[in-house]
C-alpha cells in the first residue's frame, strides 16, 4: 500500500515525500480500523465504507493531508471527523498530543475502542459536534477536518494558533470540493491554497447550516 499508492503512485498523483508520515503509515494496521467484513480489502487504494453512511479515506487522501499539516514531534492537532480511529493513529506516530471529535456516537465509541486496542492510549477522543472544536484543548498547532463543510468553521479558525495549519475539503455535496491548506499568519491573517480535487462525507450538525 505504502509502496505503491502513496510514496510512488503511477496515476500520476504526487507522491509523498514526508519520511515521517511514510513510516507512520507503514505502522498503522489500517485493516484494525475497518469492519469486519471488510477487512480484506483493508489496504485497497479507495475509501471504505465503516457504517452511517460514513467512510474511512483512502490510504493516500490520509497521507497527503497528513502530509500538508507540517506536523511538529510535540504539535498539539485536532481532528474532525474522527470515524473509525485510522486518521488519528496516524497522527499518533507524529505527536503525542492528538484530539479527535467525532459526531456520531458509535462511531466515536468505535475509534476509542480501535486506538485502545492499537495501543493509542494517548489519544483523546470526544462525541461532540466537531464544527465547534475543542475549546478546552485549544490553541491548536493544526487542525485536520475529515468531512466538508460549505466553508471553514469560524471556530476552528479562532482555535488555531498563529503560524498553524488548517487541511480541510470545502464545498457541497453535490459540488466539486477542494481539499485546502488554510495558514494563520503570526500577524492572525489568513492564507488559503488548493491542493486538488476531492470528494468527502459533508459535515454535519452545525456544519450543514
Amino acid at each position: 500500500m505504502v509502496e505503491e499508492q502513496i510514496a510512488h503512485p503511477r496515476d500520476g498523483r504526487d507522491a509523498i515525500t514526508d519520511s515521517r508520515v511514510l513510516q507512520a503509515m507503514l505502522a498503522v494496521p489500517r485493516h484494525a480500523f475497518v469492519p469486519p467484513a471488510m477487512r480484506e480489502h483493508g489496504y485497497a487504494d479507495s475509501p471504505l465504507p465503516i457504517g452511517h453512511g460514513q467512510t474511512i479515506s483512502q490510504p493516500y487522501i490520509v497521507a497527503l493531508m497528513t502530509q500538508h499539516l507540517q506536523l511538529f514531534p510535540d504539535g498539539k492537532v485536532l481532528e474532525i471527523g474522527s470515524g473509525s480511529g485510522y486518521q488519528a493513529a496516524v497522527l499518533a506516530h507524529l505527536t503525542p498530543n492528538v484530539c479527535t471529535i467525532e459526531i456520531v456516537e458509535d462511531l466515536a465509541r468505535m475509534a476509542e475502542q480501535n486506538l485502545k486496542d492499537e495501543g493509542y492510549s494517548n489519544v483523546r477522543v470526544r462525541c461532540g459536534d466537531g464544527y465547534r472544536g475543542w475549546p478546552e484543548h485549544a490553541p491548536f498547532d493544526a487542525i485536520i477536518v475529515t468531512c466538508a463543510p460549505e466553508q471553514l468553521p469560524q471556530p476552528l479558525w479562532d482555535q488555531l494558533k498563529p503560524g498553524g495549519r488548517i487541511v480541510i475539503p470545502v464545498g457541497g455535496v453535490d459540488r466539486i470540493q477542494r481539499l485546502v491548506v488554510v495558514s494563520k499568519t503570526p500577524d492572525g491573517q489568513r492564507r488559503t491554497r488548493t491542493i486538488t480535487e476531492v470528494r468527502f462525507v459533508p459535515m454535519t450538525g452545525r456544519g450543514r447550516q
